[in-house]
């Protein structure tokens, strides 16, 4: 296994790649903050199911992917927006609306990983990570 540089990166590209091959599930290595944006894709929607396999080193998260008719993918889009060398950061009257609000941004406040709307309505702001269609 090679080192990743953007965690965030490689967990959303894994999704992209999943989705486009159809696949039933994909297997990420586990950490706490992606076990947070699994919990959102699930919470809203876009992923079926997420689960916890420990092994030897840090865990494997195993997402269940959605598919609708005709096995189109539930997720259209995935785009990583806050990137280690140039991070975003937006303030609570700043959040970002993802496809008219179709979609979702993640963002990583200080009450820990949370949606738009949640960062909306608890008026957050944070580290604008993803966003989700």
């Amino acid at each position: 296994m090679s080192s990743v540089n953007d965690p965030i990166s490689d967990f959303l590209t894994r999704i992209r790649n999943a989705c486009q091959a159809g696949k039933e599930e994909v297997s990420i290595p586990a950490s706490n903050l992606k076990r947070s944006l699994a919990e959102i894709l699930k919470g809203e929607g876009y992923i079926e199911d997420v689960t916890f396999v420990p092994d030897r080193r840090q865990g494997l998260l195993v997402l269940q992917l959605r598919y609708g008719e005709r096995r189109k993918p539930i997720i259209q889009g995935l785009r990583r927006e806050s990137r280690p060398g140039r991070r975003i950061y937006v303030s609570s009257d700043e959040l970002p609306r993802v496809r008219s609000g179709l979609g979702t941004a993640v963002i990583s406040t200080s009450r820990g990983v949370m949606t738009d709307r949640q960062a909306r309505r608890d008026r957050l702001g944070g580290e604008y990570l993803c966003s989700v269609w």
